[in-house]
């Protein structure tokens, strides 16, 4: 990359850190998606109990494979076999784990989180439950403000998920959101986490890689 280009991004990265902070949520930042792992087993204790919400990022920087590792006490909601009742029961035990893990739809510069959640398990407990909440995010998730994230998941996020998900929605076939009314619909629950009560329950950490959706 540029060196220029990428001395404005490292400003942009910053800035975002800097008013996560401010918003009572940690910050971490790693260069890479192989630094991830690293990263994120700092942040757990081994025997914790484990989940995460459904993230192309957590796959891709191989936290789903760390936290099968037998080092955690993992509610696995991708484990083979399981019927749709089963999963629904993972979610609901995951708002008993010590750590949540997944990622985010958009972080704002002015250190928001903001998602667009179907069922409503993962804003769920990110909000509420968990002891921590781990975020793991790339760097291409960045967005100015609440207006640009809420593009972002119309044109980018909505539209990646529903062909990944095999939803029959009209994003999925066009490639940005019309605002449909479809039973595939995966846009329900809209939630913008700013200044958090519990001061660094919820940890970010930005990776220097575009990376999900």
């Amino acid at each position: 990359m540029d060196k220029n280009l990428k001395a404005v991004i490292a400003k942009k990265v910053e800035r975002t850190m800097n008013n996560l902070v401010k918003n009572n949520m940690m910050a971490f930042y790693v260069e890479s998606k192989d630094e991830v792992v690293n990263k994120v087993a700092e942040l757990i204790n081994e025997g914790e109990t484990v989940a995460v919400g459904g993230s192309v990022t957590l796959e891709e920087t191989g936290v789903l494979e760390h936290l099968r590792s037998g080092r955690y006490n993992f509610l696995d909601r991708y484990e083979e076999g399981l019927t749709r009742n089963q999963v629904e029961e993972i979610f609901r035990k995951s708002f008993f784990a010590d750590t949540y893990l997944t990622s985010t739809n958009a972080i704002t510069e002015d250190g928001e989180l903001y998602n667009v959640d179907g069922n409503g398990n993962r804003v769920a407990a990110m909000i509420y439950g968990p002891k921590s909440v781990i975020v793991v995010a790339g760097i291409n998730k960045i967005v100015k403000n609440t207006d640009e994230a809420i593009e972002r998941v119309r044109r980018i996020a909505a539209p990646a998920n529903t062909i990944r998900l095999n939803k029959n929605t009209p994003c999925a076939k066009t490639g940005y959101c019309v605002d449909c009314r479809t039973e595939d619909r995966i846009c329900c629950s809209y939630t913008v986490f700013r200044q958090q009560r519990q001061k660094d329950r919820i940890k970010v950490i930005l990776v220097g890689e575009s990376l999900g959706y």
